[in-house]
């Protein structure tokens, strides 16, 4: 089988936008999450969310640098967040001057929830002014599989084009489509991973009216605390994560850098409930089983998981006994940057093997911040409590868990 690896990384996220300015504040656990101002959240429950800086400033989010600014008023954030992080993981991977076959490289990046605040914002134009004015941008500004398709229109790739939409396993099922892509030859290298920009009314309302987010308003940095005794929902998020896989030998040949190899990939259903995990965590056991198996490694050989881990009460607790199950009282250890940069829904399970590439980088395991009181199920299981842990680190498993039952769950080692 053709072996698959991650050339190149770019992020969006509340914690900065760029790999490096990102990681610093995520080993250094720094909250991503703050006080919404951008909308009017007076009258909702929950007022808070990790939301991307913009500016000038290093780890700021500016698309001036990438995308002319008269072009933007065409891109929903969705989009925007996605070339953005797009380009610097092509930089990254060292694709700028690629003089290789084009129609070899492909694109899949997918998102929860889409073009959402354009939706809104049309629904409120119609509202006040009638349907004539309605831009005829608007639908290619809304469709979840723009972003993908704006890649590669920027940068002429020919292969593959899909997006997955998987609410919020997205990030983690477009990588791993992307890897058997390229496994069955389909293409030598894909652009993948995922992006969100829910941080609008409607999105903030629909999730709130669930009762499904925390309404810490008066706390933001503390507000994201899984597995915390006194957690009380999760925090939305928004941002983009986006990987460059390759075929190995492609990227040997090419002289390109290694972050790790994705070497396994999991999904299953749950076959439940439209929103509450399976009991036990079963379902996403089942996919951690099924990535474990197609990498070829036991569960004493995974040094890290980075859990999805969202700050909920049923979801922390079904993840960790599925954890514990699989992984015991052994060298394994679980965080969650969840409680760093909030969720971000269809993108988190992309800037989460990002985290999880760079763990295996420079061997060091982020932590969970605000994990000040652990729920009873934690016993002595190390769950990287505030203060991240310098350990060696060969092997990780990143899981995604989505409404309607979904579970994806991705395996990346060291390249040795």
């Amino acid at each position: 089988m053709r072996r698959v690896v991650i050339t190149g990384m770019g992020i969006v996220s509340p914690v900065g936008t760029g790999i490096e300015y990102a990681w610093h504040n995520i080993v250094n656990g720094k909250s991503g999450i703050r006080k919404i101002t951008e909308f009017d959240v007076s009258e909702m429950a929950s007022q808070i969310a990790g939301i991307v800086q913009r500016g000038t400033e290093q780890g700021e989010f500016n698309p001036d640098a990438v995308i002319e600014p008269r072009e933007q008023r065409k891109l929903e954030n969705t989009i925007l967040y996605a070339l953005v992080a797009a380009d610097e993981a092509i930089k990254d991977s060292g694709l700028t001057d690629y003089d290789g076959d084009k129609n070899r490289i492909g694109v899949s990046v997918g998102s929860g929830v889409g073009g959402i605040t354009t939706i809104t914002n049309t629904d409120n134009d119609i509202f006040k002014n009638g349907y004539r004015f309605v831009s005829p941008f608007f639908i290619p500004k809304a469709v979840v599989n723009m972003a993908s398709g704006q890649i590669s229109i920027k940068y002429g790739f020919g292969g593959p084009n899909i997006a997955m939409a998987t609410a919020c396993a997205t990030g983690s099922h477009s990588i791993g489509e992307a890897a058997a892509i390229i496994e069955r030859d389909d293409a030598d290298i894909m652009i993948c991973g995922g992006t969100e920009a829910p941080l609008c009314p409607l999105g903030l309302a629909g999730f709130s009216a669930m009762r499904a987010l925390s309404t810490r308003n008066d706390d933001p940095e503390h507000a994201s605390r899984p597995w915390d005794k006194n957690r009380d929902g999760f925090v939305m998020g928004e941002g983009a994560g986006i990987l460059v896989l390759e075929e190995y030998e492609h990227a040997i040949k090419r002289g390109a850098k290694i972050y790790a190899e994705v070497a396994g990939f999991g999904m299953t259903a749950d076959a439940h409930h439209i929103t509450a995990p399976a009991p036990n965590g079963e379902g996403g056991k089942r996919a951690m089983v099924i990535a474990m198996n197609k990498a070829g490694l036991k569960p004493s050989e995974i040094d890290y998981v980075n859990a999805h881990g969202t700050s909920t009460g049923l979801g922390d607790v079904g993840e960790l006994i599925a954890v514990k199950e699989l992984f015991g009282a052994g060298n394994t250890c679980m965080s969650s940057t969840k409680s760093m940069t909030g969720h971000l829904l269809g993108a988190a399970g992309a800037i989460e093997a990002i985290f999880c590439a760079l763990s295996i980088r420079d061997n060091i395991v982020p932590p969970t911040i605000n994990l000040y009181e652990p729920i009873d199920e934690v016993g002595d299981f190390n769950l990287v409590p505030n203060v991240a842990q310098k350990r060696e680190v060969n092997a990780t498993l990143s899981n995604s868990f989505g409404f309607g039952g979904t579970n994806a769950c991705l395996i990346l080692k060291r390249v040795k």
